[in-house]
């Protein structure tokens, strides 16, 4: 298995895919905003969706978000925190062996969410590619550090993968935390329910003093986001 790569003509070569190249060009950006509309106000009347903390997001430069896992609608609702003109720069990080796994699927998770497909068993693989991602353009990149939706509701631990992305780094990662999702459409069930959905975000951390060598600090760093996901969902409700 090479390792990944990013090129500015804006390919991707992960450990998933050969070659991953978003679609681009302004029929795709004009479809992509219109599913984008559509799914922001099925969320308003559907889940009654309420965003706090907006003004947490670092919008002059690229950065991640992160947030606890319990449903698929997890990314849809971090992306609708954004300004309707970053969702073309926003990339949810993406199970390839799910959302990629067949035509159908791939065409839609890449232009309804723009997606980045990861295959989990290589993870580290990608780690390279995201960091220049997030360098080298306005990005936003949308993980969920827990790797898998929670079959309980409880937040699980937080991989490694986002302390080693941004170690020694002045990315900001933004910690979020979205309640009502579990109720609303846990894994295994079909179609969501509705019902109230909240979605606090927190102040950018960053951690440029940390050595991505140093895989105690890398874990110190997952472990601190862990905490700040907590500490959101804590505050609402208390």
């Amino acid at each position: 298995m090479h390792a990944s790569t990013f090129e500015r003509d804006g390919v991707v070569t992960l450990p998933s895919t050969d070659r991953w190249l978003p679609p681009v060009g302004p029929n795709v950006r004009m479809l992509r905003t219109a599913i984008q509309l559509g799914m922001r106000a099925a969320l308003r009347t559907y889940n009654r969706l309420d965003v706090m903390g907006r003004e947490n997001l670092p919008l002059d430069k690229s950065f991640v978000m992160i947030g606890n896992h319990s449903s698929h609608l997890d990314a849809v609702c971090l992306l609708a925190s954004l300004p309707l003109q970053r969702i073309h720069q926003a990339f949810p990080v993406a199970a390839a062996d799910y959302f990629f796994s067949t035509p159908w699927r791939r065409v839609l998770s890449m232009i309804a969410v723009n997606g980045v497909p990861l295959d989990r068993r290589h993870g580290s693989d990608a780690l390279q590619a995201f960091r220049n991602l997030l360098r080298h353009s306005e990005t936003v990149l949308i993980i969920f550090p827990e790797g898998t939706r929670t079959c309980s509701g409880t937040l699980g631990r937080f991989r490694s993968g986002v302390g080693r992305l941004v170690a020694g780094t002045d990315i900001p990662v933004v910690p979020c935390y979205l309640s009502g999702a579990f109720e609303a459409w846990p894994k295994g069930r079909s179609v969501p329910r509705p019902g109230a959905l909240r979605l606090r975000i927190g102040r950018p951390r960053t951690f440029p003093g940390v050595l991505a060598a140093d895989r105690e600090a890398v874990a110190g760093i997952s472990w601190q986001l862990r905490d700040e996901v907590i500490a959101l969902r804590e505050r609402r409700e208390g």
